[in-house]
């Protein structure tokens, strides 16, 4: 270890996706910002975002009909208020996002709209099927040119700093290349981490989506909301050499078609919208199917539009499909459903503030109120803007943090830990949290599977946790601790939400209940490690 002084900063900011490099910029006008992401700063939920981001755009369009849309999904539990915001504040965020050099798709010089599952109105803007990438393009190239801001890649944080008191100082961050642990201390701290997909088998997210800003948040004793919502893609390419690609809504709102292997066209048994109903019923549907039948995907057929519209409109899909030898012009791409969205996370107000004082989050990581029981497609890049731009603006009043008490940032303490030779402790616990989330807390859930899944999991991080104190930390025992309690959460929330209810589907509670039209608050009790 170093004993060189704490590295300080005004805003600590960690998560590179679009929340976080929004946050990051519009933070660079108060003050030092810190932006630390694990990877390069492209890579990123963002980043693989194919569909778009949605706003009212179209004069046939209209504010109240993006919320109804956006409420319908939510299955209930919306905050309206907070719905309400976010749909009003969009196309200013849109705007913004152009003047920072996001080219959106055109059609004869005129935004392209597209329509994606649950929306009434082609409201979707997009950069063809490779937006978040195109969004990501922008930020990064433009927080990169801002002084203010310090870029740190290839770092990971490891947990929160905290104050006698309680309040978020900083965190710890360790540099993935050499494996040092050192702290950053800074007046305000943004969780914009991203969603925890990783937690499944099965997901449409990169590697880095391990959930780690929820966890570290939860082990700060920060209120966590909504966590049994987890959102499963519809589509994800099923093919044994692809991994975590998505097959995006939009190729449903252009008119595919979800077929059996037969042939057989299925979801008209399921929803009068068929393969425009939400999410969580098109993936419901599937997955009934897929047990049904026996057979290990479905297929998403688009051979109904010619190779022209398919290349333009869908170019990155297009060419991923046929690297693997299937030209979607001709025919259909095999699908199953992947973990892809949390819409539950760390609970926060309309600013971004969470319950631990210093501490903020925006962006995947948190639950604002915007999905309810299930996110309305391509929401989520809108949400991200709308509150990192609304942190910012609550953060740019001189009385945001109140007074700070002195404080001084503690070197890492490894304790008496040595460096591990049980590499394979790390890979086996991995594979089997992974395992039992897909088989016993996935689509369908029932209450014991649940009680198999808590029991099992009790074991796995008890033995996590003294593998991560017993020996020095690497970035697969910090993601893998992660993991670990953010499929506690995940558990623990859905056993309390006795009722099936948009995401959250129980086959002991098969309907929802008026009773239950509220959010599941959770929060780590004291004392536990």
């Amino acid at each position: 270890m170093t004993n060189r002084a704490p590295r300080r900063t005004d805003f600590l900011v960690l998560g590179s996706g679009i929340a976080g490099l929004l946050t990051a910029r519009k933070l660079a006008r108060l003050g030092r910002v810190t932006l630390v992401t694990k990877k390069e700063a492209a890579e990123s939920n963002t980043n693989y975002a194919q569909g778009g981001i949605a706003a009212v755009m179209s004069e046939i369009d209209t504010f109240e009909s993006h919320v109804r849309d956006t409420l319908v999904a939510g299955a209930g539990i919306c905050d309206e208020a907070v719905v309400r915001l976010t749909v009003s504040e969009a196309p200013a965020r849109v705007r913004e996002l152009q003047e920072l050099g996001v080219r959106f798709s055109e059609r004869e010089a005129v935004i392209d709209l597209g329509l994606e599952a649950g929306h009434s109105h082609r409201r979707i803007l997009h950069a063809g099927d490779i937006t978040g990438r195109e969004i990501e393009r922008a930020l990064v190239s433009s927080v990169r040119r801002d002084r203010n801001v310090s870029l740190l890649e290839n770092a990971l944080a490891v947990d929160l700093l905290l104050d006698r008191g309680g309040a978020c100082r900083g965190a710890y961050v360790m540099d993935r290349a050499s494996g040092r642990i050192e702290p950053i201390a800074a007046e305000a701290t943004v969780l914009a981490t991203g969603g925890a997909g990783k937690v499944y088998l099965y997901t449409t997210n990169p590697d880095i989506a391990t959930g780690d800003g929820m966890a570290m948040a939860w082990r700060a004793g920060a209120t966590m909301a909504n966590m049994e919502f987890v959102q499963f893609h519809p589509t994800c390419l099923y093919h044994p050499q692809a991994k975590n690609f998505l097959l995006s809504e939009a190729l449903r709102g252009e008119g595919g078609k979800l077929l059996l292997k037969d042939g057989t066209r299925f979801m008209a048994r399921y929803d009068r919208r068929k393969e425009l109903a939400p999410r969580d019923i098109v993936a419901r549907a599937i997955d009934a199917e897929l047990k049904r039948t026996g057979d290990e995907c479905v297929y998403l057929d688009m051979t109904h539009h010619p190779r022209a519209f398919l290349k333009s409109r869908f170019p990155n899909i297009y060419a991923k499909v046929k690297s693997f030898g299937i030209d979607m012009a001709v025919s259909p791409i095999p699908a199953v459903p992947a973990a892809h969205f949390f819409c539950g996370g760390v609970h926060t107000d309309t600013s971004g503030r969470t319950s631990v004082p210093r501490l903020y989050a925006v962006g995947e990581t948190a639950h604002t109120g915007l999905h309810g029981a299930n996110r309305l497609a391509s929401n989520s890049l809108l949400e991200g803007c709308v509150f990192a731009h609304r942190l910012a603006e609550h953060l740019a009043s001189p009385s945001a943090l109140g007074r700070a008490t002195p404080f001084t940032a503690k070197p890492w303490n490894p304790g008496r830990a040595v460096t591990s030779d049980e590499a394979v402790v790390i890979s086996q616990n991995w594979d089997e949290i992974r395992q039992l989330m897909w088989n016993y807390v996935g689509i369908v859930r029932t209450n014991k599977r649940l009680d198999r899944a808590w029991a099992r999991l009790e074991l796995l991080r008890r033995e996590i946790s003294g593998y991560y104190w017993d020996f020095l930390p690497t970035p697969d025992v910090v993601e893998l601790r992660n993991i670990a309690d953010v499929a506690m959460m995940v558990i623990q929330s859905a056993m309390l939400r006795k009722e099936s209810r948009g995401l959250h589907y129980t086959l002991d509670y098969p309907k929802p209940k008026a009773s239950w039209r509220r959010d599941t608050f959770i929060r780590r009790k004291p004392g536990r490690r």
